[in-house]
């Protein structure tokens, strides 16, 4: 293996930051629609002699809890109005929230108005994600969950980060709690930063949601696919050794809320960290695995299938895939979509491989592996849960396209012969692997195992010859065999390779201009063929 670099920084000077020392909480607002684990902080915060200001549902909850809590009506001198628009907007709030300790002018305007500083605040926002994901949501429930005062104290706080605490985040608590314990109640500068931080990447994300919903909406106000304006929020999960190539710098960034059973989701069991490489390869493999109702040995190499199997187990599935393209798989990536045993965690140990993923591993498995520390283990719970779009970076803009939703339910055979059930579901296994294998894609296979692939080629016919050499090269004969084709045969000279190596059935999209010179020539060699009216390119 070649040698791993670190990419030392850009160069670019560190970006100074107000100097702060930990600031004691003594007065804390709090206004939250996700109302998960408030009592409990609250009642530390009450321990610690601070005072609570809350608005009105939070108040209520807390008061029912018999905890002391000023309303902020009540602080303010203001009622809430108009069914809770207007609550939070007022200097006394917004003033004790951006005043500067460290200002003259702002600490005498305090004193002059009657200001008290506020130390914390603690706001989650209206749940407008979970409105619009209603079916049929109207278009005044979802302006109705705009949150407004929220964000405006969040970024109030989080621009006075210097001296006040802003959450937005249940899973904070804890953290705070055990800092301010640890403290005599104070919260460091570091943490107020950090908390900063990532409240202005919550409200930019709400916004940004926001701006989605009402720019996909039509003249009529009807939801459209593509918003105008598409904002993407992602969190950064792991920087990479490099990218692609050594010279260039590159990390793994996740949606908030992942699709379920995609790989964001993995738990790294064991292994180095991974490469931006190991990600993209993981994906492609896990992918096509986790399409698969029944046990499937997926493998992968440079982003497409080597070798595909199902079986009754996880070793046969693993021996199958493997004898398709032994070569290729030298360093490939392997996914399952059943557990792993610990049989064949011992036998994939013995050949060099990059990443296992399954949806779980056995003790034995586990244990198997240790023996191989460099191999990246991934555990990622099975769902087929699509991701909304796709997305594909080109100069200076983005591709953005549906999830290719696999769909076979109007299968039609256009040759005279009808393939025979076997080949049936041995042509539907194809295609499915088909659509996982880059463009042109061309897959031999037999009683649900690939035994050759072509992959990537300029011309389906090259992929077709390719695919044909690389059974040869592994033993495998491809008599009886069926094949796929992710896309239609724009000439006949693709079905003769295909027929000619030995296989007895196709399956491909149709549509060409010259289908019938490609039906004529299944029937002359008695190949039967199935149109799926669906093309699976894969760039």
């Amino acid at each position: 293996m070649a040698n791993h670099t670190t990419h030392s920084s850009t160069g670019s000077a560190p970006i100074s930051a107000p100097a702060a020392q930990p600031i004691p909480v003594k007065r804390v607002l709090i206004s939250v629609s996700d109302k998960t684990g408030i009592v409990d902080f609250v009642k530390f915060l009450v321990k610690h002699k601070v005072e609570i200001l809350s608005t009105g549902g939070t108040a209520k909850l807390l008061t029912e809890n018999g905890l002391k809590v000023i309303e902020v009506g009540t602080y303010t001198g203001f009622p809430e109005m108009m069914d809770g628009r207007v609550k939070t907007l007022h200097p006394k709030i917004h003033g004790g929230i951006l005043a500067r300790r460290d200002v003259t002018s702002h600490t005498n305007a305090m004193r002059h108005h009657d200001i008290p500083p506020i130390d914390m605040v603690i706001v989650n926002l209206y749940p407008f994600a979970a409105t619009i994901a209603k079916p049929d949501v109207a278009l005044d429930d979802a302006i109705e969950n705009i949150d407004i005062g929220g964000p405006a104290m969040v970024r109030s706080a989080a621009k006075n980060y210097a001296f006040v605490s802003i959450l937005t985040d249940a899973a904070d608590y804890v953290g705070l709690m055990d800092e301010m314990s640890a403290n005599h109640g104070n919260v460091s500068a570091a943490t107020r930063f950090a908390l900063a931080k990532k409240a202005f990447s919550h409200t930019a994300e709400y916004d940004g949601m926001i701006a989605n919903f009402l720019t996909s909406l039509d003249a009529h106000n009807k939801p459209q696919t593509f918003p105008d304006r598409l904002n993407l929020s992602f969190t950064k999960a792991q920087a990479m050794r490099y990218g692609e190539n050594p010279h260039q710098q590159a990390a793994f960034y996740t949606e908030a809320e992942p699709a379920l059973g995609t790989l964001a989701h993995y738990q790294q069991l064991q292994g180095k960290p991974l490469s931006y490489n190991n990600v993209a390869d993981a994906d492609a493999a896990w992918e096509c695995a986790r399409s698969f109702e029944v046990p499937v040995c997926v493998i992968v190499k440079h982003a497409n299938p080597c070798g595909v199997a199902i079986a009754a187990d996880t070793l046969t599935a693993y021996q199958r895939a493997l004898e398709t393209d032994p070569t290729s798989a030298f360093g490939g990536i392997i996914a399952f979509n059943r557990e792993v045993d610990g049989a064949t965690a011992e036998l994939v140990s013995k050949q060099f491989v990059e990443v296992v993923l399954a949806p779980s591993f056995s003790a034995a498995a586990r244990q198997a592996f240790k023996a191989k520390q460099n191999v990246r283990v991934l555990q990622i719970p099975l769902a087929r849960e699509l991701n909304k779009f796709d997305m594909k970076r080109v100069g200076g803009g983005l591709l953005v396209q549906t999830a290719d939703d696999f769909d076979l339910s109007e299968l039609r055979v256009v040759t005279k012969r009808k393939p025979t059930d076997d080949e049936m579901n041995d042509l539907i296994f194809a295609f499915r692997v088909a659509k996982y294998v880059k463009s042109n894609a061309i897959v031999f296979c037999r009683y649900g195992m690939t035994l050759g692939v072509g992959a990537g080629q300029m011309s389906r016919i090259d992929s077709t010859k390719i695919a044909a050499i690389k059974a040869q090269h592994a033993g495998l004969s491809l008599t009886g065999s069926v094949a796929a084709s992710d896309a239609f045969f724009p000439f006949r000279d693709g079905l003769d390779v295909i027929a000619d190596a030995g296989a007895t059935a196709v399956i491909q999209p149709g549509g060409s201009m010259r289908d019938d010179e490609v039906i004529a020539a299944a029937n002359e060699k008695n190949v039967a063929m199935v149109v799926t009216g669906m093309r699976h390119f894969k760039h």
